[in-house]
């Protein structure tokens, strides 16, 4: 379609030298002569990046290790001394086993379940000398319950069942 009567007549496009930016050169033989920079620079990028994208803790700072919570589920081997040894000859590393604290105050005394589901680390072999003292178990379990199962030991005699 032309162009109406109201539209100014059509002129030839003058010829412009093309436009050219300065200093890209420069700029990319500077970065190349200073890779190391450029490299640390790049790093220290995807390091933040990976920082604020990283898994958000309700207990903790972003970026930062937590302290508390992740030390404390930390699993520990902890030897345990059961009483009746015949139980623990039944018991394999890889076994899982519940830890009960029987007191011997009175007829039937208090039974309370120590540890649940702990891992048999390892069945030490018995020694002659032990006699009726029972036999070593080494458990792996969180930290926590290491401690209950040493302070249990100390006042109930321990047995074993198999989960």
């Amino acid at each position: 379609m032309p162009p109406g009567p109201d539209a100014p007549a059509t002129r030839e496009v003058p010829h412009f030298d093309p436009v050219r930016v300065r200093g890209t050169r420069q700029r990319l033989r500077r970065l190349v002569r200073h890779r190391r920079r450029a490299v640390a620079a790049g790093l220290a990028v995807t390091a933040a990046a990976l920082v604020a994208a990283g898994p958000r803790e309700a207990d903790g700072a972003r970026g930062h290790p937590a302290q508390g919570p992740a030390r404390l589920a930390e699993r520990v081997s902890a030897p345990v001394r059961i009483a009746d040894a015949a139980t623990v000859r039944l018991l394999r590393p890889g076994d899982r086993v519940d830890v009960i604290a029987a007191e011997e105050h009175g007829p039937g005394g208090d039974a309370e379940v120590v540890a649940r589901g702990a891992r048999v680390a390892e069945v030490p072999e018995p020694l002659e000398a032990a006699g009726e003292s029972g036999a070593l178990v080494v458990l792996s379990v969180p930290r926590p319950t290491a401690a209950r199962l040493a302070g249990a030991s100390a006042t109930a005699r321990l047995s074993v069942t198999l989960c």
